[in-house]
């Protein structure tokens, strides 16, 4: 007999708003914004936090934050996550309440995340309880990436029309081929990668043979959130961080950065990457 799931609402939210400028000409004109509000988390009525979000899959970001924050064991332990705009909360009601939960957020770690995020407990807490399958189960081809940038490129976004967001995307690889599973965009990288893990926690899905994609740098926290969720390669538009790197090289995590049309670096995992070198591009001549 199989294990009940929660129970989801699915409040949603105008993820843009339109609002009048001025450019630099005196002119005026009408252009859209990303909303931004914020989404207060209960725990069976105890407040956790408060999270700013673009308010576009809140249940998953609530469900995926629970789980990155190592508060909940299994997604089967959560009973219910009713979330409501006209009062700005998320309730989350679990099956049998939050062991220690005192002890859990009692350490709170300011990330680096936008506008700041916090992680309760250690950093590297629970780090060498990641289990990622080996290189030769789970790797990406030159050719993939590319097509995982070009997926990413053609992606319609609120980014395109507003701007001010970071966009997550998860992938599955499957030789030469990256096929996009979801995208979701949110004012701070970490609600859009945590919406990505609560929507695959409550799809038990398997990271293997996934990648995972961002618009943001690679800090220690995205590494260790992307390692959670059992994803063993990491694309990022933008750059890395000394510890991102140092983390991803004790994983054994791919992480690729700078990464936009046919560029991009490789700064671990060498071994779960099959390269193909294009050649390199001639010098411009001169008159």
């Amino acid at each position: 007999m199989s294990r009940p799931l929660p129970h989801l609402t699915a409040a949603r939210a105008p993820l843009t708003r339109e609002v009048e400028v001025q450019d630099e000409h005196g002119a005026r004109s009408a252009i859209r914004i990303p909303a931004e509000r914020p989404l207060t988390v209960f725990v069976d009525r105890r407040e956790l936090v408060t999270l700013m979000t673009l308010g576009a899959e809140p249940e998953l970001l609530v469900l995926g934050y629970l789980r990155n924050q190592r508060l909940v064991g299994s997604v089967h332990d959560i009973e219910s996550i009713t979330v409501d705009w006209e009062v700005g909360a998320a309730a989350v009601k679990t099956r049998r309440g939050i062991e220690d939960f005192d002890r859990k957020t009692a350490k709170r770690v300011v990330t680096t995340g936008c506008g700041q995020g916090t992680v309760f407990g250690g950093l590297m807490d629970e780090l060498d309880s990641v289990d990622l399958p080996p290189p030769a189960r789970a790797r990406i081809s030159q050719r993939g990436l590319y097509a995982l940038l070009d997926a990413v490129r053609r992606q319609e976004s609120t980014y395109k029309s507003a701007g001010s967001v970071h966009g997550c995307a998860i992938f599955t690889l499957a030789g030469d081929d990256a096929r996009l599973e979801l995208f979701v965009e949110d004012v701070g990288r970490h609600n859009a990668i945590d919406t990505l893990a609560g929507w695959m926690w409550l799809r038990g899905m398997d990271g293997a043979d996934k990648a995972f994609y961002t618009t943001g740098r690679l800090t220690s926290e995205m590494v260790i959130k992307s390692a959670q969720m059992g994803v063993p390669i990491v694309v990022s538009r933008s750059g890395i961080t000394q510890m991102g790197h140092e983390l991803a090289t004790r994983l054994g995590l791919a992480l690729f950065g700078r990464a936009t049309n046919r560029h991009f670096l490789c700064y671990s995992g060498f071994d779960r990457f099959d390269a193909e070198p294009e050649p390199p591009r001639a010098a411009p001549r001169g008159p």
